[in-house]
């Protein structure tokens, strides 16, 4: 799990969030997260990104002889026991115990996975709006000091890492974007330092992976000549969550 590299970081935050990393792999990633502020934005995204999941369909209370017919289909019939040499293996074997602990894990991860597939095509849940998540660095040092999170069809927002800081007199930041083979980048506007901005995808010429975002330097009332004209202060592309 090499946390330095974008798509590696993503997955391992979903992973994070989800619960599915082993023990080890968990505390690695709990102590990094502790000072990595990239890394509690992934982390940040992916919840936002999954917690709704749990809230589209209300508890259940099932049949009360549901349990019953269960255990029923899975307890063996005799004609199949379990034998040793000349005799069945007892009730209380541990190998048979564990076997059928497992069969009735199986089963019910099968039927929560039909019961799951059932509800979303009967209720016609739409499928997760695709998200891209891009950590825009300074290009002197790689230090990250903003994140920009875009939900297709939604909208863009553009988060600061880090405490706002002056800006030289007569000056301002400007927000870019530019996709992959564009001729030029798109101008989202001046950005106030250390303040978040949400802005509608509509705005945006394309939403894809590695799209370039960056925040430059210009004039108080923004780039003269519709392009970047100053230093680029942040520069980042995005990934597909």
């Amino acid at each position: 799990m090499n946390l330095d590299e974008p798509e590696e970081r993503s997955i391992a935050a979903g992973e994070y969030v989800l619960g599915t990393l082993d023990p080890a792999a968990r505390r690695a990633f709990e102590q990094r997260l502790l000072a990595d502020a990239p890394l509690q934005a992934e982390v940040y995204a992916w919840q936002d990104r999954l917690l709704p999941l749990g809230r589209r369909s209300a508890p259940q209370t099932p049949a009360p002889d549901t349990w019953k017919a269960i255990e029923a289909r899975l307890r063996p019939p005799p004609a199949v026991s379990a034998v040793v040499g000349t005799h069945a293996a007892p009730a209380n074997d541990a190998l048979w115990q564990r076997l059928r602990r497992w069969r009735a894990f199986g089963a019910l991860a099968t039927a929560a996975a039909l019961l799951l597939a059932t509800l979303l095509v009967v209720r016609g849940i739409a499928p997760e709006p695709a998200r891209y998540l891009a950590v825009l660095q300074a290009p002197q040092d790689q230090s990250a000091g903003w994140v920009v999170e875009i939900t297709a069809g939604e909208q863009l927002r553009l988060l600061p890492l880090l405490a706002a800081t002056g800006l030289p007199p007569g000056k301002a930041l400007q927000f870019w974007t530019k996709a992959e083979g564009a001729a030029a980048p798109t101008s989202l506007g001046l950005v106030r330092p250390g303040e978040a901005l949400a802005l509608p995808v509509a705005r945006l010429p394309a939403v894809e992976a590695r799209q370039l975002f960056e925040l430059t330097l210009e004039p108080e009332t923004g780039s003269p000549i519709g392009r970047p004209t100053g230093p680029i202060l942040f520069i980042g592309r995005t990934v597909r969550l």
